[in-house]
């Protein structure tokens, strides 16, 4: 269950990319979450993914 709260969600999928995935793609897969709504979310809040980094800028 991801966190509703986009400033919560944010903390955790960096979390989660952090220590436990090597992309945003790998861990939608494995948490069965939709990547678009994530992003979605948090460009709400002025963040993107960037791949290079693995995390949300």
């Amino acid at each position: 269950m991801l966190p509703k709260d986009p400033v919560m969600l944010l903390s955790f999928v960096n979390m989660k990319l952090r220590d436990f995935y090597g992309s945003l793609e790998k861990m939608c897969e494995d948490l069965d979450a939709d990547k678009k709504e994530i992003e979605d979310k948090l460009a709400g809040i002025g963040y993107h993914y960037d791949e290079e980094k693995n995390q949300f800028v």
